[in-house]
């Protein structure tokens, strides 16, 4: 029986750091996809060294990117991955032996994802294993949710991986709080959108409650330091995001 084939899709916006150590961890794939926002540093210049599939198109957002992303793969299967992620040697392996059995009745694989951040592996306050719907069929899926909070959605049957995505994500607590600052202006503007406001208890209740879950529940105490920045920071992004919809329901039309 012939094997599957499986198309890697990877949206870039200037990630000269990672995207070599990205593209190194799917460099097995039949195909690779690169949709680049117009990067100003040498992403577009290492990608092309693994692909001639290397395509620019304006920032629509992160779902749309990532729908447009999947959209160009040609294969049996698609890879979503983001460039500060690597496929680890286990979870190819058994990327192959799904590749191997084209009439498995799946539609896609969640696959666990493992963060390092703060010089360490981050293992609990709900950050692993943290799976990730990322090894769809082509055709079979789709991007949704409200930015920048995706989620890839199958429109089927879904198994499990076992094998780790390793994530490789702030270089330190101040690209934490740029990402955070980023992040929490969308998320309220998708908020807004939605018609969606503010109340006082909102930024009073939702952060503590979102630190208690991290840390505590879901033993974030277990990551030492690392796991109490990770829970106060999520409670920072809660906040903020509940103060900016605040604030833009205060401005003038």
């Amino acid at each position: 029986m012939n094997r599957a084939t499986i198309s890697a899709c990877v949206i870039t916006l200037n990630e000269e750091e990672n995207i070599r150590d990205c593209l190194e961890s799917v460099k097995w794939a039949d195909e690779i996809i690169v949709v680049d926002s117009f990067s100003k540093d040498r992403t577009v210049e290492i990608a092309r060294e693994y692909t001639d599939r290397v395509i620019q198109r304006p920032w629509p957002g992160h779902i749309e990117q990532k729908n447009f992303a999947l959209e160009q793969g040609t294969r049996d299967w698609l890879l979503s991955i983001d460039a500060d992620e690597r496929v680890s040697p286990g979870l190819a392996e058994e990327i192959r032996q799904v590749l191997s059995q084209p009439d498995r009745k799946e539609l896609g694989y969640t696959v666990p994802r493992k963060t390092f951040y703060l010089n360490r592996w981050i293992t609990h306050g709900g950050w692993y294993p943290n799976r990730k719907l990322r090894l769809v069929r082509r055709g079979k899926a789709r991007w949704a949710g409200v930015n920048p909070h995706d989620h890839l959605y199958a429109d089927g049957p879904v198994g499990a991986l076992e094998g780790d995505l390793l994530h490789y994500t702030y270089r330190d607590i101040s690209d934490h709080l740029k990402t955070i600052d980023n992040y929490t202006t969308i998320a309220s503007r998708e908020l807004r959108a939605q018609g969606k406001g503010c109340a006082l208890a909102h930024m009073l209740l939702n952060p503590p409650a979102r630190f208690l879950k991290m840390y505590v529940l879901r033993l974030g105490f277990l990551d030492g330091v690392a796991g109490f920045i990770v829970a106060a920071l999520a409670a920072h992004y809660v906040f903020l995001k509940y103060a900016k919809l605040w604030e833009s329901g205060r401005k003038p039309e």
